[in-house]
């Protein structure tokens, strides 16, 4: 399977063992970094990468690590089509793909440890979407919410900058 990676510095250094880990169940990974968790930097820049990777077709999922996990979380459920699933444990993330169709996965790098993290991933990486009818019709609702979104909220951005103008 083709997986994006990326990371902030709080989630460095979880980010190393997660790729190690998917490097040798023979995933192809896609690292956006950090590599370095001295340096602060900022979720939201991953969480494009890694978004706008899966939304591409260019991994079939990602995976963002960050301190909290939320924060990544966020920022990647603002990409239309992405469902970022925040997961601290291995029946969320098997079901987050089983039932939600999630096709990225957000960790906590300050919350879970390692071992836990990594058995998240596996969970997260090995399940698929069961294409059941009733998880089919609330995910057709869920792009409804996310259709109409977008056409209001570009409605109200132009209403904005009329009035600023």
């Amino acid at each position: 399977m083709r997986i994006a990676i990326g990371a902030d510095h709080g989630g460095y250094p979880l980010n190393e063992r997660v790729i190690q880990e998917l490097d040798g169940a023979d995933h192809e990974i896609i690292d956006f970094g950090t590599h370095v968790g001295s340096r602060p930097d900022d979720y939201p820049d991953y969480a494009v990468k890694v978004g706008q990777t899966v939304q591409r077709g260019e991994a079939e999922i990602g995976i963002l690590i960050c301190g909290s996990g939320v924060g990544a979380a966020v920022a990647a459920n603002k990409l239309q089509g992405i469902r970022a699933a925040l997961c601290g444990d291995t029946y969320s993330a098997r079901q987050s793909r089983e039932h939600d169709d999630c096709n990225v996965l957000c960790l906590g790098a300050r919350v879970v440890g390692v071992e836990l993290a990594l058995e998240i991933v596996r969970a997260f990486v090995n399940a698929r979407f069961s294409g059941e009818e009733r998880h089919k019709r609330r995910l057709k609702k869920i792009a409804d919410i996310e259709s109409a979104e977008n056409r209001s909220g570009s409605a109200a951005t132009a209403k904005q900058n009329r009035e600023r103008s």
